[in-house]
């Protein structure tokens, strides 16, 4: 019993007699616990210290690395090093390295951070990548995905040149640049020459400018107003009506006196509408140097002239038959019929008026003009095989009687 009494007394040794445990109240407990006090516990709040901290973070000076540049490029920060971009002087950012005069550095930039000592540059950061992979290893890589117009003036900007890049690369580059350098002229000239010409500039401080602007939208631009659109469509109709009674006037029935007296009638009428449209075309161009130089205006030309000269030959006949009768004149006469039909002939050319208001024909014409040189090829191909075919066919058959291909010649109807 007396070792118990011992142990008992050894596990509350610092138990003082007369105390008492477990009886504290809640004042003297905060007390006793000094973790429990509210002085001395930091808040689980922390988004409320983020505007101190922020003033502390500020209140802390920037630590500046006179060996790297930090490009900002369109938001997109990059660091590189001072020694890696002054390897190229000429180029935007080696100036910026290597430049000591802080006027210049701002002119070479678009702003300027001094806080976060950042040079701000208005560019595309897409490209800037190639512009940065070229400062760390001295090759300029070129996608195939680019613009070619974009990406030579983002390279101009940062005074950076196309040979840095790889041969290959190089060359698919250029072919790629002048491609598109010949599609951008193509489209700009094919828009020049189908879009109406905007008369207004050109007839200021001429004679009788503001009459021969209104003759000009009249008859050259069919959008300008109502009339304009109405004389767009009888140029176009008379010109059908033109072909459709020279076709007419080859047919047998067609050839006696009244038939004739109708297509005579029927082209004296297209040729005055055709005439007085030349010449309205004529009196109200501003450049007379340029409309004698347009390829529509000498259509136009050559779709009146034919009547015209028909009629000065035709009263040419007339005088060698009445006052001459040598044979010699006759023969004359005979000739000059020959040319007649062949300048009624030339009436054929006024289909090509329709283009004049046609955006399809004038644009296939354009294109034409631009592919000559594979149309020629084309020609030469089709050439080759009516000649190959043809002298095939007269090899075969010229020893046959009865035969129609008794020469090469005749045998390249059969051919073509």
């Amino acid at each position: 019993m007396g070792r118990l009494g011992r142990r008992r007394a050894s596990l509350s040794a610092s138990l003082k007699p007369g105390a008492r445990r477990g009886c504290r109240t809640p004042e003297e407990e905060e007390v006793h616990i000094p973790f429990a006090q509210d002085s001395l516990v930091k808040q689980w709040s922390s988004m409320q210290n983020v505007a101190d901290w922020s003033q502390e973070e500020s209140e802390v000076p920037i630590r500046r690395n006179k060996y790297f540049l930090n490009i900002n490029v369109g938001g997109k920060l990059f660091h590189i090093a001072c020694r890696v971009v002054a390897r190229y002087p000429v180029t935007r950012l080696g100036k910026l390295a290597t430049c000591t005069d802080p006027t210049k550095k701002l002119k070479l930039c678009d702003d300027y951070s001094v806080r976060k000592n950042e040079y701000f540059f208005d560019r595309d950061p897409s490209i800037f990548h190639y512009i940065f992979h070229f400062y760390c290893s001295g090759v300029l890589w070129i996608m195939d995905e680019m613009c070619p117009s974009n990406f030579v003036e983002e390279i101009e900007y940062w005074g950076i040149q196309l040979k840095h890049s790889q041969r290959c690369c190089r060359i698919l580059f250029e072919e790629k640049q002048d491609e598109l350098s010949e599609y951008l002229k193509i489209q700009k000239e094919l828009e020049a020459e189908l879009e109406p010409v905007d008369s207004a500039e050109q007839f200021e401080g001429k004679c009788l400018g503001k009459f021969r602007r209104a003759i000009w939208n009249l008859i050259e631009n069919p959008y300008s107003s109502v009339p304009a659109k109405i004389i767009a469509v009888m140029s176009s109709f008379f010109v059908l009506i033109s072909i459709v009674g020279m076709t007419l006037s080859t047919v047998e029935e067609m050839k006696h006196k009244t038939g004739k007296k109708w297509m005579e009638q029927m082209e004296m009428i297209c040729a005055i509408f055709f005439t007085s449209e030349y010449l309205m075309r004529l009196i109200s161009s501003s450049s007379l140097k340029n409309f004698l130089r347009a390829a529509l205006n000498a259509i136009d030309l050559v779709a009146i002239l034919p009547f015209y000269i028909q009629i000065l030959f035709e009263n040419l006949d007339e005088g060698e038959t009445l006052y001459h009768e040598e044979l010699h004149k006759v023969e004359n006469v005979s000739k000059l019929g020959k040319v007649l039909k062949l300048i009624k002939l030339m009436r054929i050319f006024r289909i090509l008026k329709l283009a004049r208001h046609s955006t399809g024909l004038r644009a296939f014409g354009f294109t034409m003009r631009q592919c000559y040189q594979q149309v020629c090829c084309l020609f030469l191909f089709i050439a080759m095989g009516v000649f190959t075919f043809s002298a095939l066919m007269h090899s075969v058959e010229h020893d046959v009687p009865g035969t129609n291909f008794t020469s090469i010649p005749y045998a390249w109807w059969w051919a073509a």
